[in-house]
Order: C-alpha cells, then structure tokens, then sequence
C-alpha cells in the first residue's frame, strides 16, 4: 500500500509533468478560437458553477457540471462529469459521470459509476464499479462490488465483492446492511433480484436465482433456474427451470432443462438430463441420469433411476435398457451390502487354499427347499415363488448366506448351492462308475464261471453218450 500511496503522490505526477514538458517543447500549433477555459494549476479542469471549488493541493482531476467535486481539496486522478458527481468527494481516482454519480463519496477511492446517481451514497467504499442509473445506489462503504444495468445491485450497503450484470440484477443485496451478503454474481436480467443476505451465489441468465433471499453457495445458469429458491444453500442448476421450483433444499444437483423442476424441499438430489427427477418434490438423495430419467419418482428416497422413469419407490434401482437384452456370453453381476457391483472370477490366479470339496456339500441335504410369496410391498402382484429360506439356511450352513450391512441373513448363495449340487452329482457320479467297473468284473467273473460250467458240463455229457463195455467173467 505504501509503494501505491508513493506512485500515486510521487512518481505519476512526475511521468505525467514530463509529459506535458514534451507537449511543450513541440512545434507551435495554431491556437484554436476561442482559447479553451477551465484549466487550472496542477493539471486540474473544472467547469461548471463550483466546479473543483475547494481544490488546494489536489491534480490532475476533471470536474464539469454544477457542483462537480466542489468538496475536494487534495484528492487527485478524479473525474466527475455531470451535475452533483462527486460533490463531497475527498477521495482519489474516482470516475463518475452522470448527475449525481457518486454524489456523496467522501474518501472512498478507485470507484468508477456511469449512470444517474449510480453509486449515489457511496461514502468510504473503494473498488466499486457501477454503471447504469441506480446502479450500486445505496452503497456506502461496500467495496470491490461490480454493478452493470440499471438499479444493478441498487440497495447493496456494506457488503462486498459481489457482481452484478443485468437491469435489475442483485437489486435487493444487502438491503438490511448487515454485510453478509458477500461474493454474490448474477448475469441476467433480476437474477438474483430479491437476494438480500444470501452469499456466494452465482446467477448466470433472466430471473436465476430471482427470489433467493438468505440461501447461499448456490449457483443457478440458464433462465429461470433456481427462480424460488428462498433460503436453500449449496445447489447447482444448469438449464432453463432447472431447479426452478425449489425454495428450501439444499445440496442438489440438476443439469438440463426442467431437471428437478418440481424440487421444493428435496435434498442431496441429482438429476442429470432434460426433464430428469422433474417430479420429485420432498424426496431425498435420489439419483437420475438420462432423459425424463426418475420421473415417476415424487417423495422417495434414495431412487436411482439410469435411462428409466423408476417408481416411486424408496431405496430401489432401475435401470433401463436391460430387461429383455439377451447377452450371448458374459458372467453374472452381483452385488454386496456396500451397494459395489462386480463380477465373480474362477481363474486359479485370483485364489488361495485351494482344496477339494469332498464332505461339506452333504450340508445340502439338510436344506428345505419351499414355496412361497414377496409380500406386497415387495411385489404387488404376488407371483409364486420357489427357493430357500436365508435363517434355516443359515442353521445348516452360515457361509451359504449372504448379509446386510447390520450382517442379518439377507438371501442365499444360491451359485455356491450350484456349486455344491455339482461336486454331490459327481460324487455320485463316481460311485456310479466304481459300481459299474464292480458290475462288469462280476460280469466277468460270472461269465468265466458260465464258461467253466458249460465245459464241465459238456464233459458230463461227453460221459453219458459213451458205450458202455460189460465185462463178463464167467
């Protein structure tokens, strides 16, 4: 701040002396006729009844119209054009041109307001710009404030580093003069319009953000987005109407035209798409994504709807494009208490502790198959149902169910029961075999011993058919 006090009073004056100096040592001009009036000691113009009226030590001002800077004494680099501009001025480097701009800034500085009685009752603040009539008119000691269009930012008193673009933009900012409405930006006609302690907003298009009054950290692009947001804070909404009924939710998220439109008091939403969520009113934490995506969803929560208008339906999940798409090869997804989808891999690379499964798929035997139906809330319909039960399951074998996050039993492996029904068959399988290898080798047998009989019993009769000799001895 010194070394700009020190340029400002020191070497400014000085670069702008040498340059005059050069002006002087030129070619003689013709003189134009009449001789210009107005010009005083100092580098200083003034031009009007008390124009730079009390002006001692201060240069390089320009004061022209009816009391322009009649209060400056030794202030500097000022420019007031217009009647009344600057009249209690004490300031530096302050431009107003318009009647009554910056009329009565005091020692506020670097302020710059075009328009009628723009900046009007600025007092000590600095770094304000503002043109446009009205533009900042209440201002007093707010600084680093930016207003462009008529009443832009017109009631803003205190509070600071806001910007305003547009007629009517950020009007009622700051009107009770507490100074907390801070950092705000609107871009469009009364964007912003009835803010009035709400800070770091951002208003990009007509009527964004139009009536937020205290809600803050929003930011609203596209006309007519976040329109009755009153006091909901940390929202985004980029699209026309996006968001545009909301008054009290905060944390949501919409991209796209009519994207949660009807959200009133909804939190912790987002919708992304044209029209996506544009039916949720009170719901919470729901998630869309795609055209007209979740549109069926009014107060559920924790909805996420991909390419589909959903239910309204708490904790669920749809989505589209799915249903009736065959895929010719691939592996199931599954899908655990955390919400984390994945598939299941047999790859020997991916295990450990690899060994057979020999006894433990017995377990199989007393499991106890049932019939059954969901409960209406689950299905309305009420289709009949064929499967297990996770409790008795869990008595026969716990590692065959799956939990929820509090680890109750939830559903059953049922591809582990797959699995076990396989190593059972090929038990069975092989004791098939071994029976059968049994079976051949009596067969075997059986028919060596058929074949030892038959020989046996050829010889037998080999004996009979024999003649017979009758010894006599007589």
């Amino acid at each position: 701040m010194n070394s700009l006090i020190q340029y400002k009073t020191t070497i400014l004056p000085l670069l702008i002396a040498g340059v005059l100096a050069c002006f002087g040592r030129l070619p003689k001009a013709e003189a134009v006729v009449p001789a210009p009036d107005g010009g005083y000691p100092g580098g200083n113009t003034a031009e009007g009844q008390n124009a730079l009226l009390s002006r001692t030590t201060g240069g390089f001002n320009t004061a022209v119209g009816w009391f322009s800077l009649e209060s400056l004494t030794t202030g500097s680099y000022n420019t007031g054009v217009g009647a009344g501009t600057l009249v209690l001025n004490t300031g530096d480097s302050n431009t107003a041109v318009g009647t009554g701009a910056l009329l009565l800034n005091t020692s506020g500085s670097l302020n710059v307001a075009v328009g009628t009685n723009a900046l009007v009752f600025n007092d000590s603040g600095t770094l304000n710009n503002a043109v446009g009539a009205l533009a900042l008119y209440n201002n007093i000691d707010g600084f680093a404030n930016n207003a462009f269009g008529v009443a832009a930012l017109s009631s803003n008193i205190t509070a600071t580093g806001n910007t305003a673009v547009g007629s009517n933009a950020l009007q009622n900012n700051d009107s009770t003069g507490n100074g907390v409405a801070n950092g705000n930006t609107a871009v469009g006609f009364s964007a912003l319009n009835h803010n009035i302690d709400g800070s770091a907003n951002t208003a990009v298009g007509e009527e964004a953000l139009s009536f937020n009054d205290i809600g803050f950290q929003n930011t609203a692009v596209g006309s007519a987005a976040l329109l009755n947001n009153t006091t909901g804070g940390a929202n985004t909404a980029n699209g026309r109407s996006a968001l545009s009924n909301n008054t009290t939710g905060s944390s949501n998220t919409a991209t796209g035209v009519n994207a949660l439109a009807g959200n009133t008091a909804g939190n912790f939403n987002t919708a992304i798409g044209i029209g996506a969520l544009s039916g949720n009113t009170l719901g919470d934490e729901n998630i869309a994504l795609g055209h007209n995506a979740g549109n069926s969803v009014i107060m559920a929560a924790n909805v996420i709807c991909i390419g589909a208008a959903g239910e309204n339906v708490s904790d669920s999940c749809y989505i589209g494009q799915i249903f009736g798409a065959t895929s010719a090869s691939g592996t199931a997804v599954f899908i655990n208490s955390a919400g984390k989808l994945g598939t299941s891999t047999s790859s020997r690379r991916f295990k450990e502790e690899i060994k057979p499964m020999d006894q433990a798929s017995e377990a199989l035997f007393a499991l106890q198959p049932v019939t059954f139906r969901y409960r209406k809330e689950i299905d309305a319909v009420g289709t009949s149902q064929f499967g297990l039960v996770a409790e008795d399951v869990e008595k026969v074998n716990p590692d065959l169910v799956v939990r929820d996050k509090e680890g109750k039993p939830y559903s059953v492996r049922y591809e582990q029961v797959n699995t076990m029904l396989l190593n059972e068959f090929l038990k069975e399988h092989r004791k098939n075999e071994e029976q059968e290898a049994t079976i051949a080798r009596q067969q075997k047998q059986i028919e060596a011993l058929a074949t030892g009989l038959q020989k046996v019993s050829d010889k037998v009769e080999l004996n009979r058919s024999a003649p017979q000799i009758v010894v006599n001895h007589q």
